[in-house]
Order: C-alpha cells, then structure tokens, then sequence
C-alpha cells in the first residue's frame, strides 16, 4: 500500500487505455507516453497493460506502507526516496516507510511510477484508465488527493522473484538501486530535441501551399490551453484553399485538426472519438512518447516521413522493448 501525502499538479492512474467502447463515445484515454508505461512495468516484473500512476510536471509525495519494487520512467521530475536523488529507467527496491518525492522538471513533463503487482483499482470497461472529465476508471475516476492510500495487487511470479532478491540486496538502505537499467538506444530521444515524424493526412491537399510548407519547415509552440485531450500550438497559421464543409471522421491519437483559426491541434490520449475539422497530418506512433512529454511553452517542429517509414521505426521499436522483456526474464 501507498499514502499519498501531496497529489502533485495532476496524478492519475492510467494504464494503455480503454478500448472498444468508442462507437459509444467513449475515449480510449490512458497514458500519455505509453512506452515510458510499458518500460515502468516491465521493470517490475508486470504486465505492459498494469496500471501506473502517471505524474504531470509537479510530481506528488507518496509513502510507502510495505517494502515495495518500482520503477519511474519518463521526464525527469527529479525524483528522491528520503532525499536521496534516486535514477529513471532501473527497478528501485524502497523499504517500508519510506517517502518518494519530486522537484522541478529537468527534461520532459510526465513520469510514471510503477509498482509490483500495479495498482489495485476497479476494471471499468475493461480498462483502469482514469477519465477525468466522466469521473470513471482509476481512484473513484478522480485525480489523486492527500490522504489517498492505495493498495498494491498481487504481484506476477517474475515480480516476487525481483522483490525477495532485491530485498535481501538492500540490507538496512532505505532504498536500493539495481545496477542495470534500460538500454540507452531505446530511450535516446527522449534527450534529443528532435523534430516530431509526421505522415501527411487526409485532407493535406486541402491546404495552402503556403501552410503545406509551414506545417514541416516551421517550429510550433505548445500553449498553455493544451490538456490531456489536445495540445493546441501557435505558430504560423494554416488555411484552406478554400471554405470546406466536412462530416466528422475518426480520429486517433497523433491526429493533427486545423480548426477555422488555422492553429493546429494535436489530439492526445483524452481525444474525442471523432473529429469534424480538416486534418493535416498523423504523428508516427513511434514519435507519439516524445511528443507526450512536451510542456506548455515548449517549441515542436514536424517533420515529413512516409506510410511504409512510420510502419517500420514501429516494428523496430517493438522488437525493441520484446528484447528488454526477454532480458529481464533471463536475469530471473
């Protein structure tokens, strides 16, 4: 179990998301860097699909009631256990009593905490997802508050391993640090300032010249109106050659609209399930992590790549990840 003694800006439990309800209106939601989720859990011994509790800029304070194995991935909101600076991207072995805590954001804006067995919270439409705007899945379909104590389900077989080996490897320490962690080439860009991949959408051709160029030779800034549903951008403004009148589409994660004010949105993990605006472009899933962890003033830039290319840097990301769950299995 874990007490919440400060929630942070905007903590919530996600997990990769509620599918096959959408033809009902209701969203996919769930994580918002969904490789940072994965890599969290797979460091614990979890499934990929365990819930996390996802942190937003200003992480919370949390206590830990039992000896606990978890792992933070994502931004780096300088995390510290009894304030002691503690590493991303590697399982942590923190003893009973013990408060995690956060500072400032050195790079990204979300990071998400993982624990052995996940978070047991109740299945809603078979996801655990939190849904701000309905209030369902998650805690009570809330943001997390002070007071809030959590309980940890019952960990995987590999979890318990990891947890009783690490737990005679920690000793007296109030937490221990494994020495390994995730491979470097699987989460380089997340330290690049690199442009975000996008494929042409549906109604490129409906655009400008003008704005045609704009979207992939000119940066964008996130705005301070952007949200979990959408970041809006500013930056040059995007037209239509001419006034057109669309029925709504589907939409998914990484769908860049153009509303009639010619800033484009980019449509996040709280999108709606269909969208009535022109669409210039689809985010590469791949890219999809990076975009995620970009905050409220920061500067984008897009940049072109095919159907086939997306395909592909997707298929090379997911050997990826399958290589790191079959090395931590090995260990164990």
């Amino acid at each position: 179990m874990i007490t919440i003694y400060k929630p942070g800006l905007l903590t919530t439990i996600q997990d990769i998301g509620r599918f096959g309800f959408q033809k009902y209106g209701v969203i996919a939601s769930g994580a918002m860097d969904t490789l940072a989720h994965r890599i969290a859990n797979l460091l614990v011994g979890n499934e990929e699909t365990a819930p996390t509790i996802e942190m937003t800029l200003l992480g919370p304070t949390i206590q830990f009631n039992e000896p606990s194995l978890i792992s933070i991935c994502g931004g780096n909101l300088s995390p510290k256990i009894d304030n002691k600076p503690v590493h991303l991207w590697k399982p942590v072995f923190v003893q009973k009593g013990s408060m995690l805590t956060f500072g400032s954001a050195k790079n990204g804006c979300r990071a998400y905490l993982a624990i052995a067995g996940g978070f047991s919270v109740p299945t809603v439409m078979n996801s655990k997802s939190t849904y701000l705007r309905a209030n369902i899945g998650g805690y009570h379909g809330r943001a997390l508050q002070a007071g809030d104590q959590i309980i940890a389900a019952s960990p995987t077989a590999l979890s318990m391993k990891m947890l009783n080996r690490f737990k005679e490897m920690a000793g007296n320490h109030a937490f221990k640090e494994m020495d390994w962690s995730v491979s470097a080439e699987l989460i380089s860009f997340y330290h690049l300032n690199s442009p975000i991949r996008m494929m042409k959408g549906r109604q490129f051709s409906l655009f400008t010249q003008e704005s045609q160029a704009n979207i992939f030779h000119r940066a964008f800034s996130v705005s301070t109106e952007s949200d979990r549903m959408g970041y809006r951008l500013q930056g040059p403004s995007l037209a239509l050659k001419q006034p057109q009148e669309m029925l709504s589409e589907a939409v998914s994660f990484g769908t860049v609209q153009v509303p009639s004010d010619g800033n484009p949105i980019v449509l996040l993990a709280d999108r709606q399930t269909t969208g009535g605006y022109p669409k210039i472009g689809q985010i590469a899933s791949a890219d999809l992590p990076l975009l995620a962890q970009a905050k409220p003033g920061d500067q984008i830039r897009f940049a072109e790549i095919s159907l086939e290319e997306a395909q592909q840097l997707y298929l090379e990301r997911e050997i990826k990840i399958q290589h790191l769950k079959k090395g931590i299995q090995l260990k164990f």
